[in-house]
This record gives C-alpha cells, sequence and structure tokens, in this order.
C-alpha cells in the first residue's frame, strides 16, 4: 500500500491556485482510474482503490497547507505505512512551468507543506515536485502561489496532470523513471517526421549478353543461302 498526498488549501477560493496543483493531480488520477468519491477522513479528503496491484489512498490534506502534516501523518499512522511508502504532490517554484522532477528525501526548501510534513514525519517521504515557476523575487512568492494559474497555463497543465495520470500506475510500483517518462511524453510527444521519402528512380533493365554464335564459318555460309 501507499499513501499519496496532494498539497493544497481547501475552499473553492484557492481551487485554481498555484499552490494547489497536488490537490490537482491527485484529483485527476481519481477521476482517470475510477477511484470512489472522497469523503472525509484524517483531517482531509480521502479516496481509496487500486492502481496495477497496488492499493493506494488518494488524500488531499484540508488542514490548510501550513498543517499539511497532521493529515499526512495520521493517514500513515492509521495505514501502518513507513515515511517511504508516502508520496506528496506539491508545487515547485525552484523548477520552470511544465517542468516535473521526483524526488525522495532532503530538505523542504522553505515550502510550507513540506515543512509541516517534516516536522511530523520527518525527511525521508517521495515527492513530486510540480514546477509552477518563480515570480523572480522572494517576497513575491506567497502571492504568486496563492494566485490562480494564468490562462496561458492551462495547456501545459493540463498535459502535465494528464501525464500524471497516465504514469501513476508506474509511480504506484516504486517506478519513479517510468512515471516521469509518461508525463514527459504528454508535456513533450515525439514530433511526426518531417522528411519526404525520395521518389524510387525506375530501374532499367540490365542488358543481357548476346547470344554466342558457334556455327562454323561452312555453316554459316550455308544457313545463308537457305
Amino acid at each position: 500500500m501507499r499513501l499519496f498526498a496532494g498539497l493544497g488549501n481547501p475552499g473553492t477560493k484557492y481551487a485554481g491556485n498555484r499552490h494547489n496543483i497536488g490537490f490537482m493531480a491527485v484529483e485527476r488520477i481519481a477521476q482517470d482510474h475510477g477511484f470512489p468519491p472522497f469523503r472525509q477522513k484524517f483531517q482531509g479528503m480521502v479516496s481509496e482503490g487500486r492502481l496495477g496491484d497496488e492499493r493506494i489512498v488518494l488524500l488531499m490534506p484540508q488542514t490548510f497547507m501550513n498543517l499539511s502534516g497532521q493529515s499526512v501523518a495520521a493517514a500513515a499512522r492509521f495505514h501502518k505505512l513507513d515515511v517511504t511508502d508516502v508520496v506528496v504532490f506539491h508545487d515547485e517554484i525552484d523548477l520552470a512551468p511544465g517542468k516535473l522532477k521526483c524526488k525522495t528525501g532532503g530538505g523542504h526548501a522553505g515550502h510550507n507543506g513540506l515543512r509541516s510534513i517534516h516536522q511530523h514525519m520527518g525527511p525521508d517521504y517521495g515527492r513530486v515536485r510540480m514546477g509552477v515557476g518563480h515570480p523572480g523575487h522572494k517576497d513575491a512568492v506567497p502571492g504568486y502561489v496563492l494566485r490562480d494559474f494564468a490562462k496561458a497555463d492551462e495547456a501545459w497543465l493540463d498535459d502535465m496532470l494528464r501525464g500524471v495520470s497516465d504514469g501513476a500506475e508506474a509511480l504506484a510500483r516504486g517506478d519513479t523513471g517510468a512515471f516521469s517518462n509518461a508525463v514527459a511524453l504528454r508535456l513533450n510527444p515525439p514530433r511526426p517526421s518531417t522528411g519526404t521519402a525520395k521518389p524510387k528512380q525506375d530501374s532499367k533493365p540490365e542488358p543481357q549478353p548476346e547470344p554466342v554464335d558457334d556455327r562454323s564459318a561452312m555453316q554459316k555460309l550455308m544457313d545463308r543461302f537457305r
């Protein structure tokens, strides 16, 4: 069993915020893979189902971002999960919009949701870092992540969420490489070849050797007068 926790803030006011991309990812997985409706539990919204052979708990903490660790830790304790069985989906300002990277362990880089999970569980959980870009100055970060995605972000955001859903089964079995490839195929699909095949030239038949005339001189002379 694994716990996939998407981070965000509850309520329609925050639904389209950059800070809520973790919620969006978990909701997309639930929608595409036939999970049952979310219900309240562990100070969050929970849905349980299967991805391939793995049983998965999807969680969206409703404690607000700064207290996310309370909900994530409660769900992990109830299901007797190790911290390494937890994967957290979150916004990442240090990655460009449309970029995604997986990571296990490490610091929280000032992300308040991760900071809270660190406090309750330690740092050794998995993360899916979903790039939303940086506003350019650290003082502008709070306002930036608490604003909705721009209209120009809609295309790559939809592709990223589709890719997360495509690769969810691979992530459930711990194959972060296959998961990342699934996302990359959505964000950067292979381009069709633009080269044109050279037309085949009509091949000329090879010349055939002339038959050898092995008649004697007398025979040739006689054949002329027949």
